[in-house]
């Protein structure tokens, strides 16, 4: 029989904490939190530099291995010949290659041509050539070896690169619009803040030891190009009712397994407020994150829990130390497509040209193409996009003929297919040790086939192709987004193939794709499923409907 003492003890018995550092739980809960406990990530760079490089990769620590060197993009990749089949059953040590992928990161997009030639060169010393531009800006190098580490790191900061935090706990890349500052349409310029926030916080030790990786944007683009309804933090370009140009801020955006869109703290920020800003949400991150369990270790977690109203409220009392003015909501996107592909006018009378790798993968040899063929035309920015896709800027009207012509030549595609144009891929089984399926050459498969069947298909429409559910290349907030996983074919073999998320958007409708029960199929039935899909679509749509629209009021039978 419980005696009432023991009964009133158990009643105040503190309850059990996810970790948040600001309520006093800084014990670590879990083996990553105290890996970070032992020791900061941003130590590992030394440790690369003075032995790694010189000892080998057998000499590295398993916990710098598979946890702090991401805090300088550094995973290792997949070991070849690992099939989908055993990504979650081997141990990491049994999928580890002896080969890093490397993160470079490219906050807002800006590169010159001296950083891009600097990249290619290392991607055909030291990473056989590879080179992806990613979603998130970044390019990815792969192949690496840790002996080259420190000559890569010398090279890239020669000319103002860096991998500083382009992976692990920490606040990653800034996602800006490639045409800031250029946009004759633009709301304002983020570029400043972007840079303002990299030199205050990205390095800092201050802000090195997050409960799980931090992604921002700060944009005043009006098409909406950073995608700000899905980052933990996000600074999107407003005018309030007074005219002044500022900043509506969003916080808690995230995909992956449980994904959430963005909450708008309501708030105006003018531009000298947003580095502030960022440091606050960042330290509310740091301090009220929790800890506990890896999966519920975003700051989405946190907003949603809390709501956006305390989450002000606490960033304002305890982080900023004064109230900030209500403002207004974002206008809707500018109309067309978010990715800046074709030619167009700049604010000061030449023109920037955005074309389409085919799903973001390129090699040493065509950045190299591409800086020549930039150079010849007079420009020196060459910027990403968050769609993988690249952006040349400041090419005067005469040169501008001959320019798309280069990029053509090369199959560097101005004027693509919508599907060239809208798929995007992640690095999938080839590189990814997460991974179930292979993405890039399914993806551009599906982008050849897709040409060759619908010819004359011209509707906007994203096809989002993802190796695990992870969703690196957003798969719920596209047209047609596919996750990666085993599937049975008609033979009884199980096979690569995809679960298929239909009609998520954002923008106008921000919305998640609707799972119809049983809709899966696999690799090789990819193409005869997105075309039969896309036909019924053609057939039964309304006048300017678009595709999400019409998956939200079609048949399940007219999406199989």
């Amino acid at each position: 029989m419980t005696t009432p003492a023991r009964s009133a003890n158990r009643h105040h018995k503190r309850p059990r904490g996810e970790g948040q550092w600001a309520l006093g739980y800084r014990e670590p809960l879990n083996k990553n939190e105290e890996n970070k406990k032992n020791d900061d990530g941003l130590n590992v760079r030394q440790r690369i530099i003075d032995v790694y490089s010189k000892r080998g990769f057998d000499s590295i620590d398993p916990a710098d291995l598979r946890g702090r060197m991401r805090w300088f993009g550094l995973y290792t990749q997949r070991k070849p010949g690992i099939d989908g089949g055993k990504t979650a059953i081997l141990e990491p040590e049994e999928l580890d290659d002896r080969y890093f992928m490397l993160r470079v990161r490219i906050d807002g997009g800006r590169l010159n041509l001296a950083q891009l030639r600097v990249i290619a060169d290392i991607s055909n010393l030291y990473g056989r050539g590879t080179a992806d531009v990613t979603d998130r800006q970044n390019i990815q190098l792969h192949w690496i070896e840790i002996e080259a580490v420190p000559d890569i790191w010398e090279r890239l900061e020669s000319v103002g690169l860096s991998t500083t935090e382009a992976c692990g706990d920490t606040p990653r890349v800034i996602l800006g619009c490639p045409l800031a500052g250029i946009d004759t349409d633009e709301v304002l310029d983020g570029s400043a803040q972007i840079q303002e926030i990299y030199d205050t916080y990205i390095g800092d030790p201050a802000f090195s030891n997050l409960p799980r990786k931090f992604k921002s944007a700060v944009s005043g683009c009006p098409a909406h190009c950073t995608v700000h309804e899905i980052n933990d933090v996000a600074f999107v370009g407003v005018v309030n009712e007074n005219g002044e140009r500022g900043f509506d801020l969003w916080v808690g955006g995230g995909l992956s397994t449980n994904p959430m869109l963005g909450k708008r703290l309501g708030v105006f920020l003018t531009p000298d407020q947003v580095a502030p800003a960022y440091g606050g949400v960042i330290g509310i991150f740091r301090d009220y994150g929790y800890r506990r369990l890896r999966h519920r270790a975003r700051i989405k977690f946190l907003i949603n829990d809390w709501g956006p109203e305390k989450f002000r409220d606490v960033l304002e009392k305890e982080y900023l130390g004064y109230a900030l003015p209500d403002g207004p909501a974002p206008e809707q996107p500018r109309g067309g497509r978010r990715d800046h592909v074709g030619v167009f006018p700049q604010k000061d009378g030449n023109f920037y040209v955005g074309f389409a790798p085919k799903v973001g993968r390129l090699d040493g040899d065509k950045l190299h193409l591409i800086a020549d063929i930039a150079e010849r035309h007079g420009s020196d920015r060459v910027h990403t996009t968050v769609e993988q896709k690249m952006v040349i800027l400041d090419v005067a009207p005469d040169r501008v003929d001959s320019l798309v012509a280069e990029l053509e030549a090369g199959d560097l595609r101005v004027k693509p297919s919508t599907f060239r144009r809208q798929t995007m891929a992640c690095t999938g089984i080839e590189f990814c040790k997460l991974a179930i399926v292979e993405t890039k050459a399914t993806a551009a498969n599906l982008i050849d086939e897709l040409e060759q069947r619908l010819p004359d298909f011209k509707s906007p429409l994203t096809i989002n192709v993802n190796g695990c559910p992870n969703s690196c290349a957003r798969i719920q907030v596209a047209d047609i987004g596919l996750k990666g996983q085993l599937v049975v074919n008609d033979e009884g073999e199980q096979v690569e193939g995809f679960q298929i998320h239909l009609g998520g958007s954002l923008g106008v409708n921000p919305g998640f794709g609707r799972k119809v029960r049983g809709l899966k199929a696999t690799s090789e039935e990819l193409p005869d499923y997105v075309e039969r899909v896309l036909r019924n679509f053609e057939k039964l749509k309304n006048e300017d409907e678009t595709f999400s629209d019409w998956v939200q009021r079609a048949d399940d039978a007219d999406l199989k």
